[in-house]
């Protein structure tokens, strides 16, 4: 009975760091027995601005207005099939880091390149190579298009009380 209950804990675990994007974060091994370095590493991490990010997103394509109610709605939906298994709309921390003030913290393109762009962003930001400390995990790429992404910030937006 007791083997049983460990081999099934094992297994559970096992599908859960899959299931949420676990793993090792560490480069795969070459046939010479050297470490490949990710293809989404850059070499010049020094063109990097930490207030835009990496990414097709920047000021001028990235102009907010008064909030809008129905792209947070569809952005609420999109988050919770992608973003809520990892992430809270609190402050509190589940596998990645909360939600609450984050638009407050960030400027829209960063946000926006960020959910659009995650390994450059990870490779590249020293702040989202503390959060990878503290948490653990790399956000996957989840994929998004830009309109998900738009609608993501909305309701990033929404849940930080923008009106």
């Amino acid at each position: 009975m007791k083997k049983s209950f460990v081999l099934f804990a094992a297994a559970a675990a096992v599908v859960l760091l899959v299931a949420c994007g676990g793993g090792s974060s560490e480069p795969a091994a070459t046939t010479t027995g050297e470490s490949a370095a990710p293809k989404s590493m850059v070499a010049d991490a020094s063109s990097y601005d930490p207030k835009r990010g990496e990414g097709k997103f920047n000021e001028e394509n990235t102009k907010l207005g008064a909030l809008d109610a129905a792209l947070a709605t569809k952005g609420k939906a999109i988050a919770e099939t992608k973003c809520l298994s990892c992430h809270k709309t609190t402050d509190e921390r589940l596998v990645g880091p909360g939600w609450k003030g984050v638009t407050t913290r960030r400027t829209p393109h960063w946000v926006l390149n960020f959910i659009t762009n995650p390994d450059p962003m990870i490779d590249k930001d020293p702040e989202v190579q503390a959060q990878l400390e503290l948490c653990l995990v790399r956000m996957p790429n989840q994929n998004l298009t830009e309109d998900d992404a738009k609608q993501i910030l909305e309701f990033m937006r929404q849940n930080d009380g923008a009106k």
